[in-house]
């Protein structure tokens, strides 16, 4: 009897969670702690149904605007960032508010208001419809939003020699890359912020697939269908010539995907937990023989703090 032949894992590095998703995760744990349940936050905290389930078992209720939650309801922001329309909403309503906005995008939120304070019109590379595009957006009076080189080549502003760019996080410097030098093109005058300030875990991720696809004949990319950075990942794979697929979690593997394989990569967005991995890995034994291999790539030390009110802080002696 013929066996399939044994199945190499290789796991990406980095992958799942980064820094501003964690921190958005711990706030709403700590805040479960201390204030007890429920705790109220608007939107998604990140964009993962595992986490969200999870955190909706423990007390949490998501709700789509602030006029939800009742007067007095412990209120967080979720990770992607809001308007200035919808903080002052809360602060109209006395509501208590914990803000889990993601330092990055609090970052690109403060360079647009800059921008426009400096009497230029902003751009906003992202993709319409996502939260952190919505958020930003609502920091100033107004934004141009461009996702294509296509796009900058049908703008119309009003003030050509008095631009400024900025981009949502969960794009890379590869994603913007063409973006800008089309933008820089156009309008040489205009002004951005250093390549730098670009969401380093968007980057580190993609740099993680690139590195791994020469070496697999099939990735699995553990996101939400409406997480950016996943979508990025699955269609990354695709463009390098590998079959990619985005899941949710192990159950929606189908094992012909498996077929003439034997080098998996696997990789996970920036709000999808290590656990997923963990049960993909764990289903694909049940299929085949399964040698799991950690791939080389950068290791992530960066952490942001939590909100002071949420702090395990000694009292001062």
């Amino acid at each position: 009897m013929d066996y399939p032949a044994p199945l190499t894992v290789l796991l990406a590095q980095p992958r799942g969670f980064c820094a501003g998703v964690e921190r958005a995760i711990d706030i709403c744990e700590k805040a479960l702690t201390k204030y007890g349940a429920p705790i109220y936050v608007r939107h998604e905290i990140v964009h993962n149904k595992w986490v969200v389930d999870d955190l909706k078992a423990k007390g949490v209720i998501f709700v789509k605007e602030v006029d939800e939650i009742p007067d007095g309801g412990v209120t967080i922001f979720s990770a992607h960032g809001i308007s200035q329309k919808v903080q002052n909403s809360a602060k109209l309503r006395d509501l208590p508010v914990i803000d889990a906005t993601c330092p990055l995008v609090t970052k690109v939120h403060k360079q647009a208001i800059r921008y426009e304070a400096g009497g230029h019109e902003i751009i906003l590379i992202g993709h319409a419809g996502h939260p952190e595009v919505e958020g930003t957006s609502g920091r100033v009076q107004q934004v141009y939003l461009v996702s294509s080189v296509e796009d900058v080549a049908q703008l119309q502003v009003r003030t050509p020699d008095k631009l400024a760019y900025v981009t949502q996080t969960t794009l890379s410097v590869d994603d913007t890359r063409g973006i800008i030098e089309a933008l820089k093109a156009r309008f040489p005058a205009i002004e951005g912020p250093d390549i730098k300030d670009i969401c380093y875990a968007t980057q580190n991720r993609q740099n993680a697939v690139r590195a791994l696809a020469p070496h697999i004949d099939l990735l699995l990319v553990v996101g939400a269908a409406n997480s950016s950075n996943s979508n990025r990942l699955r269609d990354l794979g695709e463009e390098m010539g590998i079959k990619a697929y985005l899941i949710n979690d192990a159950t929606d593997i189908t094992p012909c995907w498996l077929d003439g394989v034997t080098r998996v990569g696997i990789t996970a967005g920036a709000s999808a937990p290590e656990l997923l991995v963990t049960r993909v890995i764990a289903y694909l034994k049940t299929l085949r023989r399964v040698h799991v291999e950690p791939f080389d790539g950068v290791v992530e030390t960066i952490r942001f703090n939590i909100p002071r009110i949420l702090r395990d802080e000694a009292p001062a002696a």
